[in-house]
């Protein structure tokens, strides 16, 4: 293995990404605000700064934050001519936003309902929606795109995505980027949510993990500020941790994995083998249909006790999950996403109960250095701007070392 040290390039290099990162994160800063959050003088700071200005990455305004003192003006990152177009993408839901290069929402929020049956529909559907926000905006737009299932962001491929009625890989990056001359940059939908905590949720100084509950079950972890992908793309598949190895068949081959148990298709089956029990027999012909996942919800939460044992027993698997992932890792915060977070409070408090808390956790920490299991609180709008962050990490990537 080849170790470098840090000659006083390297270390300015540092200092010059820590400043931007900051100001990804803050918007909008002054000089003393920055030499506060990085712990510089500021002195030092306004060297980075002028560095960076006269580089292009940031720019100066002459508006003071602070009343009191000379004042400096105020930074921002540099504004480009192009903006982002984030989409979140499943087969059934296109939700999108556009951002500028702050990653500052300059559009509203959109979801539009499409039923995609081959990838070249999908494709389809992405085309015209990026016209339309084109046409809206002016100005030429780059993608940032999270797809749902398992996605190689280095080479663009969507390599699995379980909600389609396809199989195999489908070039989604080259195929855009052939059709409409700009550049794309992708992810999957639990990286769209990390992105998310890390750079709209202040209280994440350490690692931490997102969890979507909903048709499957995904997770993302974000370990010394940098989201863990593993080398194949594919950290993160706690639902295809097995907790019952006689159980059902999953769509991954194995038997018992935790989407089997506990994930929104799961249950929606389950609940329709329920009703199938408890009803009468259906005129010839008719078809009991499954529960879509507001009748599940709104079901458990007007005391149907057979689904709630259900859901009671989902929860636990989730839990168990979640304890030998905090015994491996000893990631202790954690934020569950994803639709199934409408079972509510009762649902969470069963899933941490079954957690009980971490070995590690010692009983002198503060409250800020606990375990903490909660219910992510970002808006969907919120979530779908965090995969237009990939364009900001990659920004503080090319400033080479």
């Amino acid at each position: 293995m080849r170790l470098q040290g840090l000659n006083n390039q390297r270390v300015r290099n540092f200092n010059k990404r820590v400043l931007c990162a900051l100001l990804y994160r803050e918007k909008i800063a002054s000089k003393s605000t920055l030499a506060q959050l990085c712990q510089l003088s500021i002195p030092a700071v306004g060297k980075i700064l002028d560095e960076l200005l006269a580089e292009k990455r940031v720019e100066h305004d002459a508006q003071n934050l602070h009343r009191r003192g000379l004042g400096g003006g105020s930074y921002r990152i540099a504004a480009s001519g192009q903006r982002i177009l984030c989409l979140n993408v499943s087969p059934y839901l296109i939700e999108s936003i556009v951002v500028d290069s702050m990653i500052t929402p300059c559009g509203p929020f959109n979801q539009l309902a499409i039923i995609a049956t081959t990838p070249q529909a999908l494709l389809q559907e992405i085309v015209q929606i990026y016209h339309l926000h084109r046409q809206q905006q002016g100005c030429e737009l780059k993608i940032a795109l999270s797809i749902h299932g398992q996605v190689n962001p280095l080479t663009g491929v969507s390599q699995r995505m379980p909600q389609a009625p396809w199989e195999g890989p489908v070039e989604i990056k080259y195929l855009l980027e052939e059709r409409l001359k700009t550049e794309v940059l992708l992810d999957n939908d639990c990286v769209m949510l990390a992105l998310a905590e890390k750079w709209q949720n202040a209280a994440n100084v350490q690692d931490f993990c997102v969890i979507n509950v909903d048709y499957g079950i995904g997770s993302s972890f974000v370990i010394n500020q940098q989201i863990y992908r593993g080398s194949l793309f594919g950290s993160g598949q706690i639902g295809h941790t097995i907790v019952d190895p006689d159980g059902g068949i999953c769509s991954c081959g194995r038997y018992g994995c935790l989407e089997t148990v506990a994930s929104l298709s799961a249950l929606k089956k389950k609940a329709r083998i329920q009703l199938k029990a408890t009803l009468p027999l259906l005129p010839e012909g008719e078809r009991l249909k499954t529960p879509s996942t507001a009748e599940l919800i709104a079901r458990y939460h007007q005391g149907d006790a057979a689904l709630q044992v259900l859901v009671q027993r989902a929860a636990q698997a989730i839990g168990l999950s979640l304890y030998n992932f905090l015994n491996i890792l000893n990631i202790n915060r954690i934020y569950l996403y994803g639709r199934s977070c409408g079972f509510g409070e009762g649902w969470l408090q069963t899933i941490i109960g079954q957690t009980g808390f971490s070995p590690f956790d010692r009983h002198d920490q503060t409250q800020a250095n606990a375990t903490s299991i909660g219910f992510g609180h970002l808006t969907r709008q919120q979530q779908v701007v965090g995969i237009g962050y990939l364009y900001a990490e990659q920004a503080l990537a090319e400033m080479a070392w």
